[in-house]
């Protein structure tokens, strides 16, 4: 059965399953190692600077080549965590798992200005899989996940910067476990699909709105789906993209209408894929990039969205096959892919940029660790914090920051 859920480190098995702290408030899945297939495409790596056709998972026009460098510590080696960049600057990182397998109740922040991770309170439940999402008061909403018992959870937990504590807050109206969370124009966030305790996929979702501290039902989606992409849009709406039930892998995509309340059926991409990032460029089209096929291959195609026309469109392909990667918008417009898991199992060390004014990737430099599900946060001064993850039975507590 394919399944993510539950990682025992560097082994696959079925209970319950990536996301990045861009601002989109999509989820951080546990993906576990991919089943090694023969069928899995080969990845392509090029060295930083080096040239090709357009398309070819590199790149001919000339772009700015980062390079990353190692900041502190994180208290507590974790992975499948959640990253959320507060109001002040600093990042909050949330559960997860260790070294053990263990589902981890713990949390930490990181300070920009001083380089370092320090322990903040703990949550009521040891969760991962869960969402976090900044609310405009600044607290953080912590949704779902699955606990150390494999159970998926309906329970919801809200961080208070300012005292450093959790509070229990109000239960969702179904459990999910990698499902999305994203927060709306209006100040609601809209919870959508997921895996229920069989691996199936949830077709509902729920508005949580921080005023009335509650969730409420909003309409159905078009699929019973988890392990997808939530992207917002420039016009207020949210693309839903891919994911997968207990028996297939979906191509299919929809949005939801925050006015309205429900959501429709837009064009489809032209492959089936989970695990994928899903990016907002500045001309307000998506970049979806990676996951994983119907056969757990690791993918390396990329597709762009166009909201205007509603459908999707090929672009180059990333110079490595990827999922458990992440994928951040840069101040100077371009997308840092970096990390993830290869068709072994094994994690990356490799990243790449993404230039969406020729549709191409470019390698740019290396992470000292090979990782994959982590977290990659974009602070306010345009730097990346990478943190946390894992390679096989490597579970890092180590950071490093990438500079454009």
């Amino acid at each position: 059965m394919r399944g993510l859920l539950r990682i025992a480190v560097g082994v696959l098995a079925v209970s319950a399953m990536a996301g990045c702290g861009t601002g989109t408030a999509t989820p951080n899945l546990g993906i576990p190692t991919p089943s090694v297939s023969s069928s899995a495409p080969s990845g392509q790596s090029t060295e930083p600077g080096s040239t090709a056709t357009p398309g070819s998972g590199t790149q001919a026009s000339a772009i700015p080549i980062g390079k990353f460098t190692t900041t502190g510590s994180m208290t507590t080696a974790r992975r499948s965590h959640t990253d959320t960049l507060l109001q002040d600057g600093r990042v909050l990182f949330v559960g997860g798992q260790d070294s053990n397998g263990s589902t981890l109740a713990s949390a930490e922040l990181y300070d920009p200005k001083t380089g370092k991770f320090a322990a903040t309170g703990s949550m009521k439940i040891p969760r991962w899989g869960q969402t976090a999402t900044l609310l405009k008061d600044g607290r953080v909403l912590i949704a779902g996940g699955e606990n150390d018992d494999a159970v998926p959870l309906d329970s919801s937990e809200i961080y208070d910067p300012a005292k450093g504590t959790f509070a229990t807050g109000p239960k969702m109206g179904t459990i999910r476990v990698n499902h999305t969370a994203t927060l709306l124009q209006n100040g609601k966030v809209l919870i959508a699909g997921g895996a229920d305790e069989n691996l199936g996929g949830i077709d509902s979702a729920e508005l949580f709105d921080p005023g009335a501290n509650a969730f409420a039902a909003t309409g159905k989606m078009t699929a019973s789906r988890w392990g997808h992409a939530a992207t917002i849009l420039n016009d207020g709406r949210v693309l839903i993209t891919g994911g997968q039930d207990a028996s297939d892998v979906f191509a299919s995509a929809e949005t939801y209408d925050p006015t309205s309340g429900t959501f429709t059926a837009t064009g489809s991409m032209g492959t089936p894929r989970w695990g994928q990032t899903a990016t907002l460029l500045p001309d307000g089209r998506a970049l979806v990039a990676g996951g994983q096929d119907a056969d757990n291959n690791p993918l390396q195609s990329a597709e762009l969205y166009d909201p205007g026309a509603g459908s999707f469109t090929a672009t180059g392909s990333m110079t490595s096959i990827r999922v458990a990667h992440t994928a951040n918008l840069l101040a100077n417009g371009l997308v840092l892919i970096a990390g993830g898991v290869d068709a072994n199992g094994n994690g990356l060390a490799s990243a790449e940029l993404f230039d969406p004014s020729d549709g191409s990737f470019t390698a740019t430099g290396s992470l000292h660790d090979q990782r994959g599900n982590h977290t990659a946060t974009t602070l306010a001064d345009g730097h990346v914090l990478i943190a946390g993850g894992a390679d096989l039975d490597m579970v890092y507590d180590s950071g490093e920051l990438y500079q454009p």
